[in-house]
């Protein structure tokens, strides 16, 4: 078994200094933990860092963040995308606030709105210092390969747990769970990367089966993904003489429920005619091409063509932004991307 105190003495020496993450000696803050980690959902940390900032300041404790209304929330979130995580994290606030606090253990954290098992470990572990190992891709990763476990993802993600599990059970482990956890994500995201891992750099080298039997690096292995299908939309930049642009708001709940963006089509496999785009226009215009945008989605990739107008008044349904204003709005990615069409300034890193 993999000593755990090999792993926490090279985490002492090569920690992620992480804008959520305590210092030495100090106490982690929960709020912290559960957003950090709530944004991290299928998000990388280079991307999250400068969201995470801006977030804090805006609400910068649970109680700035229940009292806030969605529209504020939604707006903080705009481009971090997976909607449904601010919804939940504006609802699981609420609930946080009314009781006076996080719950500090599993059970009681898997009962709050968008924390699954994984979440719940993670808070657990690091906030609360609950003996529980949380099981992210890079945990995934490591043990993985630690074990040899050559069965695809994902149905081996159980085999996985049991055997992270096991890590966790070690005495070094039990008294700094904590920094347990937060090792094993540090040594998956440096040391034991996807493609090409520093096993001459690891502290688990000569623990790891898979380095022995030399297939560490095609460790964990992956079931065939089959092909996103494609669909096809066109959205509307409607702009007036007094330089505001024409939006509206998506239905509360589904795909990136609650958000803000142009009006346009129903996204379908096959593309639009000028013909049939012309019926979903917001008013007869002069239309003319503006761009188009590529976006991919968990699963499907979308392909939208940006018509833009300008008129003198704009008097149908929606309601009207100061074009300005608009990198205060609750755009989510693929809406930020046509609206950059027209205002470059829009464009956020990642974006492209």
């Amino acid at each position: 078994m993999p000593p755990a105190a090999a792993l926490l003495a090279w985490y002492d020496r090569n920690r992620r200094h992480l804008p959520w993450r305590a210092q030495t000696g100090e106490a982690a803050d929960p709020y912290r933990v559960w957003l950090s980690e709530i944004m991290l959902q299928q998000t990388t940390v280079a991307a999250v860092i400068p969201y995470y900032g801006r977030f804090l300041t805006r609400f910068p404790d649970i109680a700035a963040l229940a009292a806030a209304d969605e529209a504020a929330v939604m707006a903080a979130w705009a481009g971090l995308g997976y909607y449904a995580r601010a919804r939940n994290l504006h609802a699981c606030a609420r609930a946080v606030a009314a009781a006076g606090g996080f719950p500090r253990d599993l059970a009681g954290l898997r009962l709050l709105p968008g924390i699954g098992p994984y979440t719940a470990a993670a808070v657990a572990a690091i906030a609360f210092g609950v003996p529980v190992v949380p099981v992210d891709g890079n945990v995934e990763r490591v043990v993985a390969r630690l074990f040899a476990i050559a069965d695809p993802l994902p149905e081996s993600r159980s085999r996985i747990a049991a055997a992270a599990a096991t890590l966790g059970g070690d005495a070094a482990a039990l008294a700094r769970p904590a920094d347990f956890a937060q090792a094993l994500f540090d040594l998956g995201a440096t040391v034991c990367g996807p493609a090409a891992p520093l096993c001459t750099l690891c502290p688990w080298r000569d623990d790891c089966a898979g380095q022995r039997a030399g297939i560490a690096a095609s460790l964990p292995r992956r079931a065939g993904r089959k092909p996103r299908p494609l669909r096809h939309g066109v959205h509307f930049w409607l702009a007036d003489g007094a330089g505001r642009v024409l939006l509206r708001r998506r239905p509360p709940r589904g795909l990136l429920g609650g958000m803000t963006e142009l009006p346009g089509t129903p996204w379908r496999p096959q593309p639009w005619t000028a013909e049939e785009w012309r019926r979903h226009a917001p008013m007869p215009a002069p239309w003319c091409v503006a761009g188009t945008v590529r976006h991919g989605f968990t699963h499907f990739e979308l392909h939208l063509t940006l018509m833009a107008a300008e008129v003198a008044a704009i008097g149908v349904s929606g309601f009207l932004r100061p074009i300005t204003a608009l990198p205060d709005e609750a755009l989510p990615s693929v809406m930020r991307k046509c609206a950059a069409l027209r205002v470059p300034a829009l464009r956020r890193a990642g974006d492209a």
